[in-house]
């Protein structure tokens, strides 16, 4: 497998996407095999979604192969706040989780095939390999380790199928950041579905990202019959892909990542500690799109006036669940606080736990 990385190589698939979204001319190989050359999580979703956006597959197909530094990605129909844990549509990723997503039009979508592909290049790498696809469409290591999850998008006439492959990836860092710390949490999302995972070089310390890479692109065009080669692109390119920093920045807003989590409940009890006693605080929340719909706040009335509490309850109805939006208000809050310094204690550490929920 040759890895092309020259200007002229980039300048070709640069012409090549520009007239593709414009519809002058289709590849003659009938494919493509690009590489993203940055590790940027929200760049190389962008790319996803540019390719399937405005290329056209009639004729052809593309393989996307792309990496990422460190980054835990939720599911579309998902709860950013639940879901950070293990399985399902909730990924972890640094650089030793390989990406693939394959692109057709939807008549040719089938993830199945995309996934036995993968399989058949591992074993043509690694004959020992023991290495199947399930019916929930993850491939399996050695009959019970999870080495690939799958997620897709569907257009109406375009369609991806996403899915990683476990080569070296820190498990340490992977287990620790997808246990989620909220507790109290109910919601209709789409549950992920815990998983033991495994990485590729465990079974076999040989194997690198690199030589799954080549071999996964080596398999794509024998199969598809296209040109073997990988062509590099940079992601920040709008000459090659117009308007793609705009959507790189549309994925980092709080309106993408959390505005369109489905509703769920939150009811916990905390224990606040204040001075010589410890206090009992029950608080339920309806949050839909990220933001608090219904909230109360039930504390003895000695301990602080109802009308603050009351206050407290008023401003985050309607706000953002997020910590930092929580603690503009209560900052705005406490201006208006009667000037009293064991009010305003009380005020902030009941400001603080309330911040800890999100």
């Amino acid at each position: 497998m040759v890895l092309q990385s020259s200007l002229k190589t980039c300048l070709q698939l640069s012409c090549i996407l520009r007239t593709q979204k414009a519809g002058f001319r289709s590849t003659t190989s009938g494919g493509l095999i690009i590489q993203s050359i940055s590790n940027d999580i929200y760049q190389n979703l962008a790319v996803e979604d540019w390719i399937h956006d405005h290329m056209n597959l009639e004729n052809q197909r593309v393989l996307f192969l792309w990496r990422n530094s460190p980054a835990v990605v939720i599911g579309r129909h998902q709860n950013p706040w639940q879901e950070r844990r293990s399985g399902g549509g909730t990924v972890y990723h640094d650089l030793g989780n390989i990406n693939l997503t394959f692109f057709t039009t939807r008549k040719k979508y089938e993830r199945m095939e995309n996934l036995k592909l993968v399989v058949k290049a591992l074993k043509a790498l690694r004959p020992r390999l023991d290495v199947h696809v399930t019916d929930r469409y993850d491939i399996l290591l050695d009959g019970q380790y999870k080495i690939s999850g799958t997620a897709a998008k569907l257009g109406r006439t375009t369609a991806y199928h996403h899915c990683t492959l476990l080569c070296n990836a820190d498990k340490f860092v992977l287990s620790s950041v997808l246990k989620s710390p909220y507790k109290g949490l109910r919601s209709n999302a789409t549950p992920s579905v815990p998983a033991s995972v495994k990485n590729l070089l465990e079974e076999d310390p040989s194997l690198t990202c690199e030589m799954l890479l080549d071999a996964i692109a080596e398999e794509y065009a024998a199969q598809h019959q296209i040109d073997h080669h990988i062509t590099l692109i940079n992601p920040a390119d709008e000459t090659a892909l117009p308007g793609i920093n705009n959507k790189t920045k549309e994925l980092q807003t709080w309106e993408w990542v959390y505005g369109k989590t489905p509703k769920f409940s939150v009811s916990t009890c905390f224990n606040m500690a204040y001075k010589d006693s410890v206090l009992d605080v029950k608080v339920d929340m309806d949050v839909k799109h990220g933001r608090i719909e219904v909230c109360s706040i039930d504390l003895p009335e000695h301990w602080l006036p109802p009308a603050l509490c009351s206050e407290l309850v008023k401003s985050l109805t309607g706000s953002k669940f997020c910590p930092n939006e929580t603690t503009t208000l209560a900052t705005a809050l406490l201006r208006v606080c009667p000037q009293d310094d064991e009010l305003q204690s009380r005020w902030n550490l009941l400001c603080e736990n309330m911040i800890m929920l999100m």
